[in-house]
């Protein structure tokens, strides 16, 4: 696959590689400009951050990025009263960052985060686009530029961890996928240096691995672990050591599943 020559001041020429699936990053900048909130869904490692970061430098807008977790706060988001040389001082999370200074915040693995979170998002995903700042009092309507994405792993997620329909529904969805073989080895070749011909064995791994999600394995081997197994090839190290190392070790802790998961890969990469 030939790179794409872009001309100087081109975002995309500065924008972190992507490849397309299909109309996703049509979709995006449409719901940007209508002012609508995005959901992504799909496995782990499949791209999703990745096409948040393209589409972010290939629209010339600011990113703000939360990794959410278990203890992550709706005050982790807004902001809070902080001490700063003996004054009590409000700063902005980079949730009320984003929608002061306009850009795009992205919640990654938005079901991880505390359920008061889904209460302060609900105002910035209807018509009415505010941020509502109880403990200052304030009231911010978010600028043209805002644009809240959020993402999550359905196939990953307990059922107590589940995005509610009362939520789902307040945004535009794209579903995420692996991409097919040859596009997923021409990605894997331009972010790794692998030749296409070494990377090939190593995407029909990760669709022998795939096909176990759900049985011996919880998750399937992502794009990203196919990367780093080429960089590690790139770097000198057998391909037998690099599949070991970041595409099954990452995978499982039990020692039977590990043995199996070795013999595939002995079959398929040698």
């Amino acid at each position: 696959m030939k790179p794409a020559v872009h001309a100087l001041g081109d975002p995309l020429a500065t924008a972190p590689f992507y490849a397309p699936a299909g109309n996703e990053c049509a979709l995006f900048e449409l719901a940007w400009r209508r002012g609508l909130p995005l959901l992504l869904k799909g496995p782990t490692g499949c791209g999703k951050t990745r096409f948040v970061a393209h589409m972010a430098a290939r629209l010339g807008l600011p990113l703000h990025t939360v990794a959410c977790h278990d203890d992550l706060t709706a005050a982790d988001l807004t902001g809070r009263y902080l001490l700063r040389g003996g004054d009590t001082v409000w700063t902005d999370g980079p949730l009320t960052r984003a929608v002061r200074e306009g850009g795009i915040c992205y919640l990654d693995e938005v079901v991880e985060a505390r359920k008061d979170v889904a209460v302060v998002l609900h105002p910035l995903t209807d018509d009415r686009r505010i941020l509502p700042l109880e403990r200052t009092g304030e009231e911010l309507a978010a600028p043209k530029s805002f644009m809240l994405v959020v993402s999550y792993n359905p196939g990953y997620q307990s059922l107590l961890k589940a995005l509610k329909p009362s939520t789902r529904q307040r945004f535009v969805a794209i579903e995420f996928d692996f991409l097919p073989p040859a596009q997923e080895v021409a990605v894997v070749a331009t972010e790794s240096g692998l030749p296409a011909e070494r990377v090939r064995p190593l995407v029909t791994l990760a669709g022998r691995l795939r096909a176990l999600k759900g049985h011996d394995l919880e998750e399937g081997v992502s794009t990203r672990l196919i990367v780093y197994c080429a960089s590690l090839m790139v770097a000198g190290l057998p391909a037998a050591e690099a599949v070991l190392a970041a595409m099954i070790e990452p995978l499982t802790d039990e020692p039977d599943v590990k043995a199996a998961l070795i013999e595939v890969a002995k079959a398929v990469v040698g």
